[in-house]
C-alpha cells in the first residue's frame, strides 16, 4: 500500500485547530482560577500541566482533535501500522515546540515529507481515508 502524506496546509490547519483548543483551555482554566480566592500553585501548576501534554497523549493514543479533523496521523516510520510511544510524543512536541517553523521546512527536502521534530523521534506523519 502507497502510504499519502499530509501537505505542508493539512499540518497547519491542523496545528491551528488545536492552537485554538489550547487557548480557549487556558481561557476556561483562567477564568475557573479567577473564581476563587487564594488557589494553591499546584493546582495551577496541574491545570498547566495538563494543557502542555494534550497533544503528546494525544499523539500517543491516536491523534490530536485537528489531526482527527484533518485526517491525519503521527506513526512510527519503522512501521506506519503502529502508533509512536508515549516517550516518542514528549519528544516529538519538545522538538516541535523548540525548533518551530524551522522543522517544517524540512518537509521541503524530504521524500517522505517529514519534519525535523518527526526525523529525531523516528515518527512520520500520514494521510488517512478514514
Amino acid at each position: 500500500m502507497e502510504e499519502k502524506y499530509p501537505s505542508i496546509l493539512d499540518r497547519i490547519k491542523s496545528t491551528l485547530i488545536d492552537t485554538i483548543l489550547f487557548i480557549t483551555g487556558m481561557l476556561l482554566f483562567t477564568n475557573i482560577l479567577e473564581m476563587f480566592d487564594n488557589v494553591p500553585n499546584w493546582v495551577r501548576m496541574v491545570l498547566f500541566i495538563s494543557l502542555l501534554m494534550y497533544e503528546p497523549i494525544c499523539i500517543a493514543f491516536g491523534g490530536t482533535f485537528g489531526n482527527l479533523k484533518m485526517k491525519i496521523r503521527v506513526r512510527k516510520n519503522s512501521d506506519v501500522t503502529k502508533s509512536i510511544t508515549i516517550f516518542q510524543s514528549i519528544i516529538r512536541y519538545f522538538f516541535k515546540v523548540v525548533l518551530g517553523w524551522i522543522s517544517i521546512l524540512a518537509i521541503l527536502i524530504s521524500p517522505k515529507s517529514r519534519t525535523l521534530h518527526d526525523m529525531i523521534c523516528g515518527s512520520i506523519m500520514i494521510k488517512v481515508d478514514e
